[in-house]
């Protein structure tokens, strides 16, 4: 009994959350604003209902980008996303941020209870100003106050806690968007010296916009989302706010001299901002904003497929006659998956997958689960590329690619018939396609659609990715990987990763992991 006690009075540590509700808002109308103006005004002189679009496949772009549309707001800005990771990037964002809500901008600041985890007191802080509001998705309500807590919270509510809002979402002025695959922190950004992310946004303006400025109202105002200061003993006080204005300006300040060389890159939108450019070179073209409904964390056991956004990308998958390109930065496909890809190519499909290789990827145990569909995918005739740990660093960008020897692929592509493109949140496995929740866009684009192809093939190309292929020796089918180096090409016949990769890859195998991955 005491154990009992002792348990539940360390996961009442947390302090004692609200039962009241939140009141819902609502997105304002992007018609109200100088950047929603400016859009409307491009959207006129293009077929109606079109939007327009472009890829951010550099990762300095896409944080000026997010950087420029926080100054260029004067209504609202709404974030939703996965991970925050304090850094750089991050602070020089926030710093923006503030100075926005300082302007009158309405911030909606909307996280998975991933990122505030032992840092709800630091995130509130931004909720001190009138103007912020920070929620958090599908929370922990118990024992939030400690690693050990919060671990044996989640441990008690296992079916529920392992499923996770993975959206990523920017949204300034209801009227200009970007999705995709980047979280917020410096591995997104080029500004991590250990790890930098290959990803891939969509910066999406018109009436998109708005179609995924309802899917972020449905996020905000549902029962899985809760003020943070609900969690906290008591408010963050402006006195809170001030210190936090001062630490972030001492802290660029410091970086500014300290890291003048990431310093320079990143905040090189404040002398040369490039947004006006980069609207009126957008590509319009048809689309559809496609989202998993909240509610999805809330099923009993597997959801119901119709609820699925696979289900929503079923036509367009159905559709393709010609050739499939799907980039995935982790790649589970399970046997509907596996179904799918290789009818498609016993119908003469050209199927091609670019995924990471073990040695590159950051979550070696998702590789268990992939590599038992190798085999099988490669004896229908797909082709698998697996990005290597260390690109040629004279081949250039690509999808997103900084040339660092410690890249890692973090993007989420698909390519039908060279005609149509999809890019969003969502990876090819079972974690994203059940249990997180996701979000992307359908852009119905010739050009656009061949931008990302020729990023992915230049992603597949040798010097940057291994081929996998299938050779016969002594009658028997075994697994060899083609590279690169030097303008010479060679094969491996063991697969490139370390032994504490290969171990927990093959432990996530032996246990039977592969639904949770």
């Amino acid at each position: 009994m005491r154990v009992c006690l002792l348990l539940l009075a360390l996961l009442c540590l947390a302090g004692c959350a609200s039962t009241n509700q939140p009141v819902p808002t609502q997105a304002l109308a992007s018609r109200e604003s100088l950047l929603g103006a400016a859009v409307q005004r491009l959207a006129r002189e293009h077929p109606q209902g079109q939007s327009g679009f472009r890829l951010l496949a550099d990762n300095t772009e896409a944080f000026s980008v997010r950087a420029e549309l926080i100054r260029a707001a004067r209504r609202s800005l709404d974030l939703q996303y996965y991970i925050v990771h304090d850094g750089f990037s991050t602070r020089a964002l926030v710093h923006e941020l503030l100075q926005a809500a300082d302007r009158g901008v309405r911030v909606r600041l909307l996280l998975d209870d991933t990122t505030s985890a032992d840092i709800d007191a630091e995130i509130a802080v931004l909720a001190a100003h009138p103007q912020i509001h920070v929620r958090v998705f599908n929370p922990l309500h118990l024992g939030r106050s400690t690693g050990v807590t919060r671990t044996l919270g989640r441990l008690l509510n296992l079916s529920r806690q392992h499923r996770r809002m993975h959206n990523k979402l920017w949204l300034a002025d209801s009227s200009v968007a970007i999705v995709g695959g980047r979280n917020l922190g410096d591995e997104y950004f080029d500004a991590k010296p250990d790890l930098n992310f290959t990803d891939i946004d969509l910066l999406s303006a018109g009436p998109v916009a708005e179609q995924l400025a309802h899917s972020f109202d449905q996020y905000w105002n549902s029962a899985l989302s809760k003020p943070i200061q609900q969690f906290l003993w008591s408010p963050p006080t402006v006195e809170d706010l001030l210190d936090l204005r001062q630490e972030l300006s001492a802290y660029l300040e410091a970086s500014r001299k300290d890291r003048p060389r990431i310093y320079r890159r990143l905040m090189a939108y404040q002398q040369n901002p490039r947004l006006h450019d980069w609207l009126n070179e957008l590509t319009w073209a048809h689309s559809q904003a496609l989202w998993d409904a909240p509610s999805k964390v809330l099923a009993r056991g597997e959801p119901d497929p119709q609820l699925l956004l696979t289900h929503q990308l079923g036509p367009e998958l159905a559709k393709v006659s010609k050739e499939l390109l799907l980039v995935s930065a982790y790649l589970v496909p399970a046997d509907t998956g596996l179904g799918y890809l290789t009818n498609r190519a016993d119908h003469g499909v050209a199927v091609s997958l670019l995924t990471n290789s073990l040695e590159a990827t950051d979550v070696p145990a998702v590789h268990g689960g992939y590599a038992p569909y190798r085999k099988p995918l490669l004896e229908h005739g797909v082709k698998l590329f697996e990005l290597r740990r260390q690109p040629d660093q004279t081949s250039g960008v690509s999808l997103g690619s900084s040339g660092s020897s410690n890249s890692s692929l973090h993007s989420k592509a698909m390519v039908f018939d060279r005609q149509k493109v999809f890019i969003g949140s969502l990876n090819l496995d079972p974690r994203s396609v059940l249990w997180n929740t996701e979000v992307g866009i359908v852009v119905d684009s010739r050009p656009l659609a061949e931008e990302v192809r020729a990023l992915t093939l230049e992603g597949m190309s040798p010097a940057i990715s291994y081929e996998v292929r299938l050779e016969k020796r002594d009658g028997r089918s075994r697994l060899v990987w083609i590279a690169e180096d030097d303008g010479r090409r060679h094969t491996l016949d063991k697969e490139p990763g370390g032994l504490w990769r290969r171990f927990n890859a093959w432990l996530s195998q032996a246990i039977g992991l592969e639904k949770m991955l």
